[in-house]
């Protein structure tokens, strides 16, 4: 059992000062990813209390959690595609089952791409606190930075909004840390560097993917989840 990192999320309504939106259906195109999850987890537990790897397709497609975080129990339960307000449709089978003991979330891309403002996807992403208040009261999350990408590179301002605004959230509301996975898949010029993408200029490669390990690595080691290595 981890150290937990971060006190009860109690104050998190009083410390958010925008309404939380009301949750949009999830599309039927996630029922078969979801029901998938729940089929493997009939055949093969898994593991207790996990830290809990959720969100769209940058979850999904790093098919190395298990390597890059050997000395933890983690479990990836990414559906590609997915948005926030998809996350929170299906909090009930995606989330609330594992009684993580950590949640790390990756949101907000697909959503902006959607053409939803940040205040929209901000919004979604208090529907979700709320959630892990009511049902997880006392399970940290950690929200990983939307990333830039050169196909969504008109995106970046919105970005940026929808980021700081997290990184306000997670200053001000106990239980919330945010990850910055943003600045470091950026050139001395600010843009998103080719070399960390797949082919479709939208999803990380292998390479980044090794800086999103570091990153977190970094942030876990930090608060508490992976021990600072003795010199």
């Amino acid at each position: 059992m981890f150290r937990r990192l971060f006190c009860f999320l109690g104050t998190l309504a009083m410390l958010t000062g925008v309404s939380v939106a009301e949750p949009q259906p999830a599309t039927s195109k996630f029922e078969g990813e979801i029901r998938k999850f729940e089929l493997d987890d009939s055949r093969t537990p898994p593991p207790a209390h996990p830290v809990l790897f959720t969100g769209s397709s940058s979850i999904r497609l790093w098919t190395n959690l298990v390597a890059d975080f050997p000395n933890l129990r983690v479990l990836n339960r990414g559906f590609g595609g997915s948005q926030m307000s998809d996350l929170v449709f299906s909090f009930d089978r995606v989330v609330r089952p594992y009684r993580p003991s950590l949640i790390v979330v990756y949101e907000g891309d697909n959503d902006l791409a959607a053409g939803k403002s940040p205040d929209q996807v901000y919004a979604d992403y208090e529907a979700f606190l709320k959630q892990v208040r009511q049902e997880l009261p006392r399970t940290p999350v950690a929200l990983l930075a939307v990333k830039p990408s050169p196909s969504r590179i008109k995106l970046m301002d919105a970005q940026r909004d929808l980021n700081h605004r997290l990184e306000g959230l997670a200053g001000r509301a106990p239980g919330i840390q945010f990850i910055d996975t943003f600045h470091s898949l950026l050139d001395s010029a600010g843009k998103p560097r080719p070399e960390f993408y797949r082919e479709d200029g939208l999803h990380l490669n292998p390479a980044g993917y090794a800086v999103w390990r570091g990153i977190v690595t970094e942030a876990f080691r930090k608060n508490g989840v992976l021990p600072t290595p003795h010199s």
